[in-house]
C-alpha cells in the first residue's frame, strides 16, 4: 500500500543547495521528526535558475542540482533514515528563454511546423502565418536592424545543450502510448487546437518512422542568429555563407524562418504562444497529448519505477487544458510502472477562492495548503481592529490624494480587467480567435474583445471545470452585463459558446481565467489593499477579515472529513511574507492606535507620498525587522511595481521610487527608535501568535508542511526573499540543546519554535493514532474566547489567541480546559496532567501552546 506522509518538509534545490546538500541534511531531517522530504523542482531548468520552475529539459535531472546520480545519493539517505519523498513538478510550461538550452523548443523554431516536436507547445501557428513570434527585440525590428544589433552566422553557437539521440532527448514511447492523436481516457482526439500530434507533419500527415525523425534541437543546425543575448536557430538551408549584421542581408535571411522577432511592447497583438500568465520565456505544454505526456514524464515516471520518489506536488494544475484528466493519466502512468495497488500520493497548487472546495472526482489527496494557511491567519486576528485599520487606511487616503477604498470586489474587478486589456490582451486575442466566424462578424472583434475581457474580470474563482462550474460563468455572465448594459447582446451571445465544453473557446476560457485572477488579485490588488498585510496573502480574501473559533473548528473538521491528506502550509516559495512576519503584522488588529500613532511619526520622516503604499512598506520594515536595507528596498520595489499605481515593471517612475528609497533608509536611519520602539512593544504577542499558528498547523488535520528554516523564526519577505540560505548548522546545534534538556525561553533566538515544531512532528510520527479524528474542546472561563482546543484522538492542543487583549484582560484568571480525565504529558515541557478540568493559568504558564498526550 502506498504510504501517505504524516508531515513534509520542503527544501528549495537550486545549485548552491543542491541534492547532496539534501542528502547531508536528511539526520538533521529526521530529528526533527520530518516524515517526508519535500523536494522543489529538480528536472534540467534554465541555467542560473534559483527555483527550478523554468524546466528546459524534462527528460533528465538538473545538473547544477546534482543530476541523477545525486538524486539517487539522496534518496538513498532518505530511504535509510525512513524519510519519503515528495517532488514538485510543472507540467504545465518550459523555460524557453534559451533555445540553445530547450530542445524541444529549439526544434520547433528551426523546423516549424515540421518539427517531431511541434505539438508539444501550444502555439497558434495560424496567427502567426505559421511562425512562432518571439518578443525579444527592444525595439522595432527595422531599427535593430539599421542599429546593426541582430546577427546571422553559419554554424553553431557556443553554449549549446544538446541531447544524447532522440530517445534520449524525450522522443515520445510511442510503443507504450495509446494510439497517436488520441486520449488514453476517451479514445478521442486531442480536444484543443489545429495542430497535429508530434512526430506527424501538418502538410503530409505522417509519422516520421522511428529512428529516423530529425534529431532533435540543434543537432546538424547550419546557423543561427543572435540578439545580445538571445541566440535562436536557423532553418535549414537559409543561413549566410558568413556572419553578418548587413539589414538588408539580414532581414532576408530572418523572411526565411519559422520564427518572427517582434517589439516586446508588441507582444498584446503579435504573441501566438500560451504561456505561464504573463511570463513570455516560459511555453505552455500540452500535456493532454498522449504522446506530449509519455515525452515529458519519463524521467518522473523513472523516479517511481526506481524508488526514488513517493509522490509529486503539481504546479499550476488550472494552466493546463482539462487538469482533471491529466491527474488521471498520471495515476495511471505512476501505476503502469510502480506495483502498488493504491494510487500515488499527489497535491495540486490549487488556489480555492473564499467557499470554494476543491473538485472531488481528482485524483489527488488535496491542494497544497493556502486555504488552511488562511484560516489559521485568520482567527488569530482581532476582529475589533477591523475598523480602526479602515478607517487608518481611509485618511491615508484623504491625505495623499488617493481615491478612497471602493471595496475589495470592485478593486479587484478594476485590477483584473486592466489585467485582460493588458498583460493577458494576447490571451483574450486569441479567445476571440476561437469565437465561431458569425459570431466574432456580427459582434465585431473590438466588441467581442471587450465582451470577453469583462466576463474574465467578472469571473469570481480561478478557472471551472466544466460541466461542473457553470454557475461561476453564470455569475459572471450577469455581472458584466449588469456592470456594462451594452455589452450585454454581446455577453448572451459569448456566454452559452463558454459553457460548451466541447468548444476550444471554452477550454481556452478556463485556462485563461486563472492568469488573469492571479495577476490582477495576488500580484495587484493585494499591494494596493493595505489594510493588514496578513490578510493579502496568498489563497486569502481580504473582504474577510477575521475567523471566530467556532469558523476555525468548522473548517478544520470538513479537512479531516473530506482530505484528511491534504498538504498544509504556512509559508511557501509564494508567500508574500513569511508566517512569522504576518504573526507580527496581527497583532496590529490589536493595537490599531498604536499603530497609527507610530505610521504617523514614521511617515514626517520619509513618505511616498500615496498613504496606503506608505502603510504596505513600513508594515514589511516593521514585520521583518531588524531585516537589512537592500532585501526591504527590494521588497518594496516589488511591491510598487506589481501594484501598478505610481510605477510598474513596463514604465518605472524615477521620482517615486527615489522616495522608496528614502523611506528605506529612514528605517535604519532617522526613524530606527521608532521602528525599534514599535517591534518591542508588538514582537512578544507576535511570537505567541506564530507558537499558535504553528501548533494549530501542525497538531490540526491534514499533512503540515514545514518551509525550510521555519521550524525557527524566519522573517522573510516575497520572494526571491523568502528563498534565502538557511543556516541549518545553526538549528542543529539548537536542536541539540533542546534534546540535552533545554527549555528555551520565548524570544528573539527562535528556540522556542524549534522546541515546538520538533516536538509536535515527532509525536505525529511516533503516534500516529493520536491524529485519526478532530473534536473541538471546550474551554470555560473569562478568557475562553482567547484559547483554540481541539482533540485530534487522544492528541490534544491547545493555543493562545489574541494575546495583548488577554494580558489587558488580566490573564487566564479562573479560565479552563475540560477534558477527559487521564495521565497526560505536555510535549513541549514534559510536565504531566491529571484531571478532567485544567487551569489554563497553569497550563500555559511557560509557552502560550500546549500539546499534551496520553502517558504511555
Amino acid at each position: 500500500m502506498t504510504r501517505r506522509p504524516v508531515s513534509t518538509y520542503r527544501l528549495q534545490i537550486r545549485p548552491s543547495f543542491d541534492l547532496d546538500d539534501a542528502a547531508a541534511l536528511v539526520p538533521y531531517l529526521r530529528d526533527l521528526g520530518v516524515d517526508w522530504v519535500y523536494l522543489s523542482p529538480i528536472l534540467q531548468a534554465a541555467d542560473g535558475s534559483d527555483h527550478g520552475y523554468d524546466v528546459v529539459d524534462p527528460t533528465r535531472v538538473d545538473d547544477a542540482r546534482g543530476g541523477p546520480d545525486a538524486l539517487a545519493r539522496f534518496a538513498a539517505a532518505a530511504r535509510e533514515a525512513g524519510l519519503g519523498i515528495l517532488v514538485d513538478i510543472v507540467p504545465n510550461h518550459q523555460g524557453v528563454a534559451d533555445p540553445r538550452h530547450n530542445p524541444w523548443w529549439a526544434d520547433v523554431l528551426r523546423r516549424g511546423r515540421d518539427s517531431a516536436w511541434a505539438g508539444a507547445f501550444d502555439i497558434d501557428g495560424d496567427h502567426g502565418d505559421g511562425r512562432v513570434r518571439l518578443p525579444v527585440l527592444g525595439s522595432a525590428l527595422a531599427e535593430v536592424l539599421r542599429a546593426g544589433e541582430l546577427s546571422v552566422s553559419p554554424g553553431l553557437p557556443e553554449g549549446i545543450r544538446t541531447a544524447e539521440g532522440l530517445d534520449d532527448a524525450g522522443a515520445p514511447p510511442i510503443g507504450q502510448s495509446p494510439p497517436t492523436g488520441q486520449s488514453p481516457r476517451t479514445g478521442q482526439s486531442p480536444p484543443i487546437g489545429q495542430s497535429p500530434p508530434i512526430g506527424q507533419s501538418p502538410r503530409t500527415g505522417q509519422s516520421p518512422p522511428i529512428g529516423q525523425s530529425p534529431p532533435t534541437g540543434w543537432a546538424g543546425a547550419t546557423g543561427f542568429a543572435r540578439y545580445f543575448d538571445t541566440v535562436l536557430p536557423l532553418a535549414d538551408g537559409t543561413a549566410p555563407a558568413q556572419e553578418t549584421t548587413d539589414a538588408d542581408e539580414v532581414a532576408a535571411v530572418l523572411a526565411r524562418q519559422h520564427w518572427e522577432v517582434v517589439h516586446w511592447r508588441d507582444e498584446a497583438q503579435a504573441l501566438n504562444y500560451r504561456r505561464f500568465f504573463t511570463i513570455t520565456t516560459l511555453a505552455g505544454v500540452r500535456v493532454e497529448r498522449p504522446e506530449v505526456f509519455a515525452a515529458s514524464h519519463r524521467e518522473v515516471l523513472r523516479w517511481f519505477r526506481d524508488g526514488l520518489a513517493d509522490g509529486l506536488r503539481i504546479d499550476h494544475p488550472d494552466g493546463l487544458a482539462d487538469p482533471g484528466g491529466y491527474l488521471d493519466d498520471l495515476e495511471r502512468a505512476v501505476r503502469a510502472v510502480h506495483d502498488d495497488d493504491e494510487p500515488p500520493y499527489v497535491v495540486v497548487e490549487k488556489i480555492l477562492e473564499h467557499g470554494e472546495t476543491l473538485p472531488a472526482w481528482w485524483a489527488t489527496d488535496g491542494t497544497t495548503g493556502y486555504d488552511a494557511m488562511a484560516e489559521i491567519d485568520r482567527v488569530l486576528i482581532d476582529p475589533r481592529g477591523e475598523a480602526g485599520l479602515t478607517a487608518l487606511d481611509a485618511r491615508l487616503r484623504a491625505d495623499t490624494g488617493v481615491p478612497p477604498s471602493a471595496g475589495w470586489a470592485e478593486l479587484i474587478h478594476e485590477t483584473k480587467r486592466a489585467v485582460a486589456d493588458g498583460a493577458q490582451a494576447a490571451e483574450v486575442g486569441r479567445l476571440v480567435r476561437c469565437l465561431p466566424a458569425p459570431v466574432r462578424e456580427a459582434l465585431g472583434a473590438e466588441v467581442a474583445r471587450d465582451a470577453l475581457a469583462e466576463l474574465l474580470a467578472c469571473f469570481p474563482v480561478y478557472r471551472s471545470y466544466l460541466p461542473d462550474g457553470r454557475e461561476h460563468l453564470d455569475r459572471a455572465a450577469a455581472e458584466a452585463a449588469s456592470r456594462r448594459p451594452e455589452l450585454a447582446r454581446a455577453v448572451a451571445a459569448i456566454a452559452p459558446l463558454l459553457a460548451d465544453p466541447g468548444l476550444e473557446l471554452s477550454r481556452r476560457f478556463m485556462q485563461t481565467t486563472g492568469p488573469v485572477m492571479a495577476k490582477g488579485v495576488e500580484d495587484a490588488a493585494f499591494y494596493r489593499d493595505t489594510r493588514l498585510g496578513t490578510l493579502t496573502e496568498v489563497g486569502g480574501d481580504p473582504s474577510v477579515f477575521s475567523l471566530d473559533v467556532a469558523g476555525f473548528h468548522a473548517a478544520a473538521a470538513r479537512r479531516q472529513s473530506a482530505w484528511p491528506y491534504a498538504m498544509t502550509a504556512l509559508s511557501t516559495h509564494d508567500t508574500k511574507r513569511s508566517e512569522d512576519v504576518r504573526a507580527r503584522l496581527s497583532v496590529l488588529a490589536e493595537v490599531p492606535e498604536r499603530w497609527s500613532v507610530a505610521l504617523g511619526r514614521l511617515r514626517e520622516i520619509a513618505s511616498t507620498g500615496h498613504g496606503p503604499f506608505d502603510a504596505l512598506v513600513w508594515q514589511a520594515i516593521v514585520g521583518a525587522w531588524p531585516a537589512a536595507s537592500e532585501r526591504l528596498r527590494d521588497y518594496a520595489i516589488k511591491a510598487a511595481r506589481e501594484s501598478a499605481e505610481r510605477t510598474s515593471w513596463a514604465a518605472p517612475d524615477a521620482a517615486f521610487e527615489d522616495r522608496i528609497d528614502e523611506v528605506v533608509a529612514a528605517a535604519h536611519g532617522r526613524a530606527v527608535s521608532i521602528v525599534n520602539d514599535l517591534v518591542a512593544d508588538i514582537a512578544p504577542a507576535g511570537w505567541s501568535n506564530a507558537l499558535s499558528a504553528k501548533l494549530l498547523q501542525l497538531a490540526g488535520p491534514g499533512v503540515p508542511d514545514v518551509y525550510q528554516g521555519t521550524e525557527s523564526w524566519d522573517l522573510s519577505l516575497v520572494d526571491p526573499d523568502n528563498r534565502r540560505a538557511v543556516d541549518f548548522a545553526a538549528r542543529r546545534r539548537q536542536l541539540d540543546e533542546i534534546d540535552a534538556g533545554l527549555l528555551p525561553p520565548v524570544d528573539d533566538s527562535g528556540a522556542a519554535k524549534l522546541l515546538l515544531t520538533s516536538r509536535a512532528l515527532r509525536l505525529r510520527r511516533d503516534r500516529p493514532g493520536l491524529f485519526t479524528r478532530y473534536t473541538p474542546m471546550t474551554v470555560a472561563g473569562p478568557a475562553a474566547g482567547h484559547a483554540i482546543a481541539f482533540d485530534r484522538g487522544g492528541a490534544l492542543a491547545v493555543a493562545t489567541r489574541l494575546p495583548v487583549g488577554l494580558a489587558a484582560d488580566g490573564g487566564w484568571r479562573d479560565t479552563v480546559l475540560l477534558r477527559h480525565t487521564g495521565p497526560t504529558v505536555d510535549v513541549l515541557t514534559d510536565r504531566r496532567f491529571e484531571g478532567g478540568e485544567l487551569p489554563l493559568a497553569e497550563l500555559l504558564e511557560l509557552y502560550p501552546v500546549a500539546l499534551l498526550a496520553p502517558v504511555e
